[in-house]
């Protein structure tokens, strides 16, 4: 196993497991509202249905994900907990994290719509993605690599532009839908959530 193959192994394993290391304890200290679990939930679900099983399982005119990667990511990252995992670190790390930064960041709390916490997010959501397919998932994003249509990826690999490089890798239109779009949804959510935490 290479060094990069186990940075791999251990973002994916610590982004999905410290959220909810965090989550137990906070509830434990009767530190947590009811309405973050309740967007974790939405969050992992959508993240899920959304566009992880997909791309995971290659289910749309796609390659599944142990087809896209090395035998090493394969054996510790096994297909059928690949979508989890992934979708875990979408509810915990990128979803809450990012909408407690947001707030933090723009001192606007989740009880309405404000245009400054949503450029935030989206600046948070937009950014991570970057990060992961540039520097986590590169080989399993590569030419020759196609992911599968998905709801929040519905243009598919039929039309998948390279919208620029960066760090010598090309950053596709495909890979960067399902954050675009999961952004509002995600923040509507939220509002929602913590409007109606009483009921």
């Amino acid at each position: 196993m290479s060094l990069i193959e186990l940075r791999v192994i251990s973002i994916v394993y610590l982004s999905a497991f410290i959220p909810i290391l965090i989550f137990i304890y906070q509830y434990k200290k009767n530190n947590l509202e009811s309405y973050w679990v309740k967007i974790y939930l939405f969050s992992f679900i959508a993240c899920a249905v959304g566009w992880e099983i997909w791309f995971s399982y290659g289910l749309a005119f796609g390659d599944s994900v142990d087809v896209r990667r090395s035998d090493a990511l394969n054996t510790f990252i096994p297909m059928h907990l690949n979508w989890i995992l992934n979708s875990m670190a979408d509810a915990g790390t990128i979803s809450i994290g990012g909408l407690l930064l947001s707030s933090k960041l723009s001192g606007i709390d989740l009880s309405k719509w404000s245009w400054s916490f949503f450029s935030i997010l989206l600046v948070w959501c937009i950014t991570q993605n970057l990060f992961v397919e540039v520097f986590l998932y590169f080989d399993q994003l590569s030419v020759g690599k196609t992911l599968s249509w998905a709801p929040l990826a519905p243009t598919g690999p039929w039309f998948n532009p390279v919208i620029f490089e960066l760090n010598g890798r090309g950053i596709n239109f495909q890979t960067q839908l399902p954050w675009l779009l999961m952004t509002p949804i995600l923040y509507k959510a939220a509002i929602y959530f913590k409007n109606n935490q009483s009921t």
